[in-house]
């Protein structure tokens, strides 16, 4: 006795052994994998940041050189023409409409020369737009003339005078104490047209016999490095800056000028002193780390900038006439975590809902399970004590179902063996009184025999109950589980494949063209939605198969209830609000409520919304049909639901849809329980015979079908009052059973 009660202790709910193992494997695997694919992704955006970076900074190298490249070559190939005579400085105005082609066909702000003879010639883009012509003589004042030109190149007028000396100008000066090209010191002064700053290319100019004549510059304002830098693609947030070794700002990629003007004087700004956050963080970092005049190398580092995650490269960029700057670059990790952060989100999502899903298919399928189990165990012990009169109803599931009519078999032969071994007991005490004895032991005898019989067949049957519930689930579960891996791997090869190619597009690169042969995009395209849609009919079928059954079987609250019929009607629209979302195929399911004011209805709140989820769900896959025939113009589909009360005692709900309608023929058997005209796989034949049976038999009410060519009305009507049925009683005391 006490092995029996400490063995009772600690067994559990078949319910809870079904339930609990079923939802930690699911969220597990789904949690797993989400993890997994998480933390690859971020890897690999990593990996894939230091190449942009690395590339990115490549390319804004290569760019900056060719641009700044421009000028000094085409310095050299005036001068050339002056010392081989093709140009005669003499000719200032020819000379003039030279420069003129010239400032017109390259990107620049000034060309000119100036003359030892303190003469000058030069064509100017102060204002970045008007071509002007600077020409003057060696004497003051207002020695220098600037013209205005036509589209030929030609002076048309004189727009202003002033003065203007070769020897006192640092780029007239310095490239002839160099006695080579160079890059000048940076020329600043206030125009008319506004201020200009320019990085000066400048060269000494000779004639044939190498007698110096002056010297010839180029200059490129650096508003148009700025320019130049914003043109070039870095990212939709990313930052390109150039300094000094002394830490002054000549350009960036930002809408901010390297300069000031205070008091008619322009004043050159430190990149500390930047109002662009990222400029002035980056440059207090590596002048803080580093002497700017130290960095002789690429350095790259990551930074936090207002809460972001920057990398950051900075490269020494020269060239061989003079110019030492620093080139920045920085480019904010969210470019590259943007989509892994979404895929998180979306992934916990997933995982909360695998979850939730989980638990409620267990809790389903442990009460379809549990409650054959107890009908079973109700009626043996009630053979147990002598009630030999006992049937069991038959279940959905083919074993338990082959268990029950065993187990009435075995009842109904013991009855007959009780019956018959009474009207033997009867007569023989008539009889032979001496043999009442024999006859009390053979009954006892049977009685045990009866208990041994009925405890082999209650354990056989067990057996055989916990051997189906193991296949029936078991198939589901690995059906889920075998698809997950595929998701997981082609989820990640995917979201690699999609981040390079979105940074590379439309010129793919040989890294996108490489990867997108290893991972076999055009089959994995393919594949994947072929998988994630075995899933879902996989999981689909477990879940109409256990909801159906277990409807069918009358499993619901043994009481009825006053409820609010359209919240029922509403939260089942809210349900299947997916399927009446617009698709590619069609548009929006419009639905129409025509609701009438109505009282509280008494009944059986599930049941009655599981037949308005069947009836919907019919309306959807008929209004698709119809689309999919193009019956429907504009692919406009519409289910009208319409609720009223009808003779005071009785609540309608009509739901109308303009699908295919229903064939004569079908209708006679649409309440026919397995009978369905979808495909295989979509249907199982359950939903319209368990919405007859809860409406006719468990609400005492009518559900009747109207259908034609165009349009189909399902009519719903049950009592307010359930109470006023003398079948009441009755139902109560199934639904109890049940």
């Amino acid at each position: 006795m006490k092995f029996r009660q400490l063995a009772k202790d600690k067994a559990f709910p078949l319910q809870l052994v079904l339930v609990v193992p079923f939802v930690l494997q699911t969220f597990a695997a789904v949690s797993l994998v989400g993890y997994l694919s998480f933390k690859n992704g971020q890897s690999a955006v990593n990996n894939l940041a230091g190449q942009l970076v690395d590339r990115t900074s490549d390319v804004v190298n290569e760019h900056l050189k060719s641009y700044l490249a421009a000028p000094q070559k085409l310095n050299q190939m005036n001068a050339d023409a002056i010392r081989r005579g093709i140009l005669n400085v003499g000719e200032r105005e020819f000379i003039s409409k030279y420069f003129w082609d010239q400032i017109r066909a390259y990107d620049l702000t000034y060309i000119g020369i100036g003359l030892t003879t303190g003469e000058g010639i030069g064509v100017a883009r102060y204002d970045g737009k008007t071509i002007t012509i600077d020409d003057w003589t060696a004497k003051l004042p207002n020695n220098v003339t600037t013209y205005t030109v036509d589209n030929q190149g030609n002076r048309t007028q004189v727009n202003s005078r002033w003065d203007y000396e070769n020897a006192k100008e640092s780029w007239y000066t310095q490239p002839i104490a160099a006695a080579k090209p160079i890059w000048t010191k940076m020329i600043t002064g206030m125009y008319p047209t506004g201020p200009y700053i320019a990085a000066s290319a400048s060269r000494p100019i000779y004639d044939a016999q190498n007698r110096l004549l002056g010297m010839i510059a180029i200059d490129i304002h650096l508003l148009k490095l700025s320019d130049f830098l914003r043109s070039l693609d870095i990212s939709e947030s990313g930052q390109v800056f150039l300094i000094e070794r002394d830490g002054t700002l000549i350009a960036n990629s930002g809408s901010e000028k390297p300069f000031t003007v205070i008091n008619e004087k322009i004043q050159r700004l430190r990149a500390i002193d930047s109002s662009n956050p990222v400029v002035q963080t980056i440059a207090r970092q590596i002048q803080t780390s580093n002497r700017l005049q130290s960095i002789t190398e690429n350095k790259k580092f990551q930074l936090e900038i207002q809460g972001e995650q920057h990398f950051v490269t900075v490269m020494p960029w020269h060239d061989e006439y003079g110019l030492d700057w620093l080139l920045v670059m920085s480019v904010p990790e969210n470019t590259f975590m943007a989509q892994i952060n979404a895929n998180t989100r979306t992934t916990i999502a997933l995982c909360f809902s695998a979850l939730v899903i989980a638990s409620i298919m267990g809790v389903f399928t442990s009460r379809w399970i549990a409650r054959p189990i107890l009908r079973l165990n109700r009626a043996s012990e009630a053979i147990a004590v002598g009630h030999l009169d006992q049937t069991v109803e038959p279940s959905n599931i083919n074993e338990l179902n082959a268990l029950s009519n065993s187990f009435n078999h075995m009842a109904g032969r013991l009855n007959e063996l009780f019956t018959a071994l009474e009207h033997s007991k009867n007569e023989l005490e008539d009889r032979v009184e001496e043999r009442t004895a024999k006859l009390k032991d053979a009954l006892a005898e049977l009685q045990r025999t009866q208990a041994q019989m009925v405890q082999s067949e209650k354990m056989s049957s067990l057996g055989q109950l916990v051997a189906g519930a193991a296949h029936e689930i078991n198939n589901p579960v690995n059906f889920i589980h075998g698809n997950l891996k595929h998701i997981a791997e082609y989820t990640q090869d995917l979201l690699a494949f999609v981040q390079l190619y979105q940074h590379y597009y439309p010129n793919p690169v040989t890294e996108i063209q490489t990867l997108s042969e290893d991972i076999d995009l055009e089959f994995l395209q393919q594949d994947l939605p072929k998988t994630l849609s075995s899933m879902q009919l996989g999981t689909d079928r477990i879940r109409q198969i256990v909801l159906s059954l277990r409807t069918f079987s009358r499993m619901d609250e043994a009481e009825y209830k006053e409820v609010d019929i359209h919240e029922g009607i509403d939260s089942t629209l809210l349900i299947l609000q997916h399927r009446l979302k617009a698709t590619s195929c069609r548009s929006e399911i419009k639905v129409i409520k025509d609701y009438a004011t109505l009282p509280h209805v008494e009944c059986y709140a599930g049941q009655i919304n599981q037949v308005f989820m069947n009836i919907l769900v019919n309306a959807i896959d008929a209004i698709e049909d119809n689309i999919a025939k193009q019956a429907i113009n504009n692919n406009l589909g519409q289910i009208t639901i319409r609720t009223s009360i009808i003779d005071t005692a009785w609540v309608e709900v009509a739901i109308i849809d303009n699908g295919c309608g229903i064939p004569p023929a079908v209708q006679q058997r649409i309440f026919d329980p397995f009978f369905t005209t979808k495909s295989l796989g979509k249907g199982t034949g359950m939903g319209m015979a368990i919405s007859y049976q809860i409406v006719t038999e468990q609400h005492h009410g009518k559900l009747e079908c109207f259908s034609t060519t165009g349009e189909t009305e399902f009519i719903v009507r049950i009592p307010l009052q359930q109470q006023s049925h003398p079948e009441n009683q009755q139902v109560r005391r199934l639904a109890g059973l049940h």
